[in-house]
Formats: C-alpha cells, sequence, structure tokens
C-alpha cells in the first residue's frame, strides 16, 4: 500500500503544525503574496465526536458536526471567534463573493441565502454563511509573525 503525502492527511499533530507553519512562512515571506491572500485552515470532518451543537437540515443528509477554521491574512479580523453559521460550502460562497462570481448550478448549496452575522443559530433557515464576517478588508495588517517551523 503506497504512503499517503503528509499533505494529504499529516499523522500526528506535530506534522499538522510543522505544515501549517512552513506553509504560512513561506506565504508571509513573499510581500507581494502575502498581500493578496488568505489562508483557511480547516478539517474535513469532526473526527467521529458527538457534538451537540446546533445542526441544520440543509438537505436531505443534513449538515455535519461542527469543524473549526482558522483564517490567516492580513484581512483577517484579529482577535475575533465568529459565530456566524458556516460550513465547507461557505468556502465556495466566500469564492463567489470575494471575485463577485454566480453560484457553481441552480441548486447547488452555495445558493443558500447568507446566515445571519454573527448567529450560531440562523435567523433564516437554512443558510449557510459566506466567511465574509472574518474578513475586514478595510483595515489589512500586513505585519508578519514567524512561526516555529
Amino acid at each position: 500500500m503506497p504512503s499517503e503525502p503528509a499533505i494529504a492527511k499529516p499523522s500526528s499533530l506535530a506534522a499538522f503544525e510543522s505544515f501549517l507553519s512552513t506553509a504560512i512562512n513561506a506565504v508571509q515571506s513573499n510581500a507581494a503574496l502575502w498581500r493578496s491572500t488568505a489562508i483557511l485552515v480547516t478539517f474535513d470532518e469532526g473526527g467521529g465526536y458527538y457534538d451537540s451543537g446546533y445542526v441544520q437540515p440543509v438537505s436531505f443528509f443534513g449538515d455535519g458536526p461542527r469543524v473549526p477554521m482558522i483564517v490567516v491574512s492580513p484581512y483577517a479580523r484579529r482577535d475575533v471567534v465568529d459565530h456566524t453559521y458556516n460550513d465547507h460550502v461557505s468556502v465556495l460562497k466566500f469564492i463567489e463573493a470575494n471575485w463577485r462570481l454566480s453560484p457553481l448550478s441552480a441548486v447547488s448549496e452555495d445558493n443558500l441565502p447568507n446566515a445571519t452575522p454573527g448567529a450560531y443559530v440562523p435567523k433564516v433557515r437554512p443558510a449557510i454563511g459566506n466567511l465574509m464576517t472574518m474578513f475586514d478588508f478595510s483595515h489589512p495588517d500586513f505585519a508578519t509573525l514567524k512561526l516555529p517551523g
């Protein structure tokens, strides 16, 4: 059985942190690249653990358990925990909103309305955020922080 590359699924938290530090440091070391970058760090699943949080019925399958997301960007809001209801479709909705693109299709989940900003349970449901609440494009901070690798 071929071994998986470390980028696909790090075998340990230390390997993940090392990979992430290397990638972030590489982007931050290029000023032109750093000025136009948003690194979205998330996971594909909750690890099988129970989650007592609110789950919307966005489709026949529902939505999954909560997973963390970290935004690394000069445009990321600082010292903020955003409680807006986002999921993996939010990454696609962010790309569409930021570059003013149309949804993938008439029936894809990126057509759902944006979730209520800051509210974990959206007022209108189902709704999924577009991650814009995680950014402040009017006050960028281009400083960098060297992460240990």
